[in-house]
């Protein structure tokens, strides 16, 4: 059964919008997809990543929107990004005195840094648990650890079904479970139309995408307050995360590891694999519209 690609995406910023555009075509190297996760803002004040996943400290991260000015390419340097404020005002990654905007639009003292190049070792974030049966910890803020390097906050590839979110809708016919709240790299249709959370089958399993990519599976996406928020058009809705506590332990989506890089087009093939024997079964996927700009070029 063939299944299709329908969306790819790649954030330059941690946290800040880049969904507008969908590629139509990403690479994919051992770091994930190319130029994701490009750049952070980074609190002068502890040394932590800003993340929407603590809106009460960074409440209008949202409201950015970061695109790179350039593609970024294999073997060099990553590009420079222009990034939209809040109130429309434009700036670059260039500009003497972007630290400056950037801290006076925030109210809190940031540095915008590379992955990379700004920081060596580990780097934490911190996440707000809100008071929801089914989540580990409740109204409270922890830290975690973005893996050593980047900016990412678990793995280095996100996918999604179409089967997951119209399963979650029809669990909850309320809520707009669009794509941009959950910020995949890649989105899965199936063939079969099926609407159930087939994707956490395929943990510990390899897909093989198109002719050359090959995605470990390493587990579960859980999710974060970051769903619950407003951003765009969808309007903010705890609904959303309390169905995905209530219904399939908090998760939506799954993560990878690249095994084997390689160019991803829209509408390419996906195959999931056995450790040792491939199935017959093929999916399509779809690169998502974020990452213009969801910004993970900040991460």
């Amino acid at each position: 059964m063939q299944h299709k690609a329908r969306w790819l995406r790649c954030g330059d910023t941690q946290s800040s919008r880049c969904w507008e555009k969908c590629s139509p075509q990403l690479t994919l190297t051992e770091r994930g997809l190319l130029g994701d996760r490009a750049y952070a803002l980074v609190d002068s004040a502890d040394g932590k990543a800003a993340t929407a996943k603590n809106p009460k400290k960074w409440p209008t991260l949202f409201c950015f929107r970061a695109t790179f000015i350039e593609p970024p390419r294999p073997d060099t340097s990553v590009p420079p990004v222009r990034i939209t404020l809040p109130d429309g005002t434009t700036v670059t990654s260039q500009q003497a005195d972007l630290n400056q905007v950037l801290s006076k639009s925030l109210n809190r003292t940031v540095q915008l840094e590379a992955a990379g190049g700004g920081h060596a070792g580990t780097m934490n974030a911190e996440e707000y648990w809100p008071d929801m049966e089914g989540l580990d910890f409740r109204d409270t803020v922890t830290d975690f650890t973005l893996p050593g390097g980047t900016f990412f906050d678990c793995a280095t590839v996100h996918l999604l079904t179409t089967a997951t979110l119209d399963r979650l809708h029809q669990l909850y016919s309320q809520g707009r479970f669009a794509v941009p709240r959950f910020r995949p790299n890649i989105v899965v249709t199936l063939a079969s139309g099926e609407q159930d959370f087939v994707e956490n089958a395929w943990i510990g399993h390899t897909l093989a995408i198109g002719d050359s990519v090959r995605l470990s599976i390493t587990g579960p996406c859980g999710r974060c307050v970051m769903t619950t928020l407003p951003q765009g058009d969808l309007p903010p809705d705890p609904g959303i995360l309390r169905t995905a506590a209530k219904y399939n332990k908090v998760n939506v989506g799954i993560y990878a590891r690249v095994e084997r890089g390689g160019s991803i087009r829209r509408g390419d093939a996906v195959r999931v694999e056995e450790a040792r024997r491939a199935h017959d079964s093929v999916v399509a996927i779809d690169f998502s519209p974020d990452r213009n700009s969801r910004s993970d070029a900040i991460g």
